[in-house]
């Protein structure tokens, strides 16, 4: 029988290679993109199912699944590119943030006293795994939005980039928020010492990742060739994911502290984001597999009750929330009453965020909080495509809707005029002899053809 590694490992290279053929034609043909596979196929493996892949097996890949956690992060980091931030309307912003911190806030306000009544426990040490759930909560996939958008060629539709600027937001939100929950509940025991404040730890988490940055222009400064590139970012993102874990601290927000810090002070800020994108599908596959083959259920009688009331909240929140900032800002012509439904879907991130809260020492429920994120991702993620389509269709419906009243309205005032504009002349009985079209009426047409409507 084949070692438990060398499965893991030919598992991930099949399931890539065959996501590699599929992919495209299965989005194309069902608009179907999701990671749920990954993670039903980690369960299979994992100690739960089959045992193929022992827990001290799994112990053997953690510097593998630390690099692949600060690749995502790193991902996450390029989007937010300066020049592109300072172009993008402060109501997009605006509704963005409302829906995600709505979310994060309805979830982690509930779950927490849900645990502290079902634990008998105060309500200050229910709020850790609370927050945890709440900044899953925030993340959004934004896997589906090209797909989607590609098959109804709507990229430039004002909802598609609304959609793309609130997915960014959902997981700037639930990265920040982990992180600083690490900084807050950060092990007294840390080799750094226990008089470090979270203050302290906020700061060194975010200097870990700007060192990262720092060195990859000390090492390769502009250069654009993808081998050396990869090996670069590799090298940064090893460093400031590896610190990270060493100190307790988030890998996922260090790796996107170095995302951002790259793409807005190198030169070569396209060749970067498109080798992390390039190379982002096997550290994802081989997350989500670990994840899975990680997964196992509480030994608490009532874990099923704060899953149950996550997924539940999630979709208030996320609809609630979206709706909310909307009416708020007058938007809902723009965006529409449902545009939240497009962001259900949870994605690679959210397990992410998950797998780093099991990873971190001292956490409380570890496994109700894995389980809501799995439990997540496999309900949501099959369809988020397709919300995401109908999404755009029904604003794009809309939108075609308010031209042909606006054609028509238009249509209606012009003929009124025309026929307020005619003179009637009438003979000596009262009878109608003929209609004179007045000049001045006449002289409308042309004004509207120079000057347009």
């Amino acid at each position: 029988m084949l070692p438990a590694p060398l499965i893991l490992v030919l598992a991930v290279a099949l399931a890539y290679l065959a996501a590699h053929v599929a992919f495209d034609w299965l989005a194309k043909r069902f608009l179907l993109v999701s990671g749920a596979e990954y993670l039903l196929l980690g369960i299979l493996l994992g100690p739960q199912v089959s045992g193929v892949l022992s827990a001290n097996t799994m112990s053997g890949f953690g510097p593998l699944i630390t690099l692949a956690l600060g690749w995502i992060g790193a991902i996450v980091g390029t989007q937010f590119t300066l020049p592109t931030l300072v172009r993008i309307p402060g109501l997009t912003y605006r509704l963005a943030f409302i829906e995600a911190l709505t979310t994060a806030f309805i979830v982690a306000g509930a779950s927490a006293y849900l645990i502290a009544w079902l634990t008998d426990s105060a309500l200050r040490e229910a709020v850790v795994p609370a927050v945890a759930l709440g900044a899953i909560a925030a993340v959004s996939a934004p896997a589906g939005i090209e797909v989607a958008t590609r098959r109804l060629r709507a990229q430039r539709e004002p909802i598609v980039r609304q959609l793309q600027v609130a997915t960014a937001v959902d997981a700037l939100v639930g990265i920040v928020a982990m992180g600083l929950l690490f900084c807050l509940r950060h092990p007294v025991d840390s080799s750094a010492g226990a008089t470090v404040t979270p203050t302290e730890w906020a700061v060194i988490s975010v200097a870990i990742g700007v060192v990262g940055g720092a060195l990859f222009h000390l090492f390769l400064g502009g250069e654009t060739h993808t081998d050396r590139l990869f090996i670069s970012l590799a090298g940064a993102i090893i460093l400031a994911s590896g610190a990270a874990a060493y100190l307790h601290l988030s890998p996922v927000l260090t790796s996107a502290i170095v995302g951002a810090t790259l793409i807005n002070t190198s030169r070569s800020r396209e060749a970067i984001a498109r080798t992390l994108a390039s190379s982002e599908r096997p550290f994802y596959f081989a997350m989500l597999v670990f994840a899975g083959a990680s997964w196992r259920p509480s030994g608490l009688t009532w874990w099923a009750a704060p899953v149950l009331l996550f997924l539940v909240l999630r979709v208030v929140g996320k609809i609630g929330g979206a709706r909310l900032g909307a009416r708020i800002n007058d938007a809902l012509p723009i965006v529409g009453r449902d545009w939240g439904r497009a962001l259900l879907g949870q994605g690679g991130l959210a397990v992410a965020l998950a797998l780093d809260y099991t990873r971190f020492a001292g956490t409380l429920l570890p496994n109700v909080v894995f389980s809501a994120a799995i439990a997540s991702v496999l309900l949501t993620d099959v369809t988020a495509a397709r919300l995401i389509h109908g999404v755009v269709s029904a604003m794009r419906i809309r939108g075609a809707g308010r031209e042909r009243r606006g054609a028509r309205d238009a249509n209606g005032a012009g003929r009124g005029a025309r026929d307020a504009g005619r003179e009637t002349a009438v003979d000596g009985r009262g009878g109608r002899v003929e209609e004179a079209p007045s000049p001045e009426v006449e002289a409308g047409p042309a004004r509207d053809a120079e000057g347009g409507e």
